[in-house]
């Protein structure tokens, strides 16, 4: 499976707005920051990301992005399917039929089984639990 820079920012920015849920709007910049995303980049993926329906923006002072749906209600599987859509289309139709297709199609299902039961919920807390495994202890 082969990811595009497109679709792993799309990961990253939906994992920021999981790690904020409910908080309030995320403001671009902020996810840009974060995330090190080019922010006229972001601006693009969020506006697919809105359209795909997985995210809401709110205007104003206050405005932002938030996640159209709880994180533990999106999964990984659905954001790189929706924004590698095109990709995935064209890379079918090139496809010849090798000794090797069987295997390949078996990974391809593998590895979308894998994708399709994690969700965004189930990342931001494996990360949260990873991150804090490194805190340092100063206590002498």
């Amino acid at each position: 499976m082969n990811i595009s820079v497109k679709g792993e920012y799309a990961l990253y920015a939906m994992l920021d707005l999981a790690t904020q849920h409910r908080i309030r709007p995320v403001k671009i910049a902020d996810i840009a920051k974060r995330q090190n995303i080019p922010r006229t980049f972001l601006e693009l993926i969020l506006s697919g990301l809105k359209q795909g329906g997985f995210v809401e923006s709110r205007r104003g002072a206050e405005g932002g992005y938030l996640l159209a749906r709880p994180p533990d209600a999106i999964t990984v599987g659905e954001i790189l399917r929706f924004m590698e859509r095109r990709k995935a289309s064209s890379e079918q139709r090139q496809k010849a039929d090798t000794p090797f297709t069987d295997i390949w199609a078996g990974v391809e299902q593998a590895v979308s089984q894998v994708l399709d039961r994690t969700t965004f919920a189930d990342i931001a807390r494996r990360w949260r639990e990873k991150q804090s495994r490194y805190v340092p202890d100063w206590n002498i």
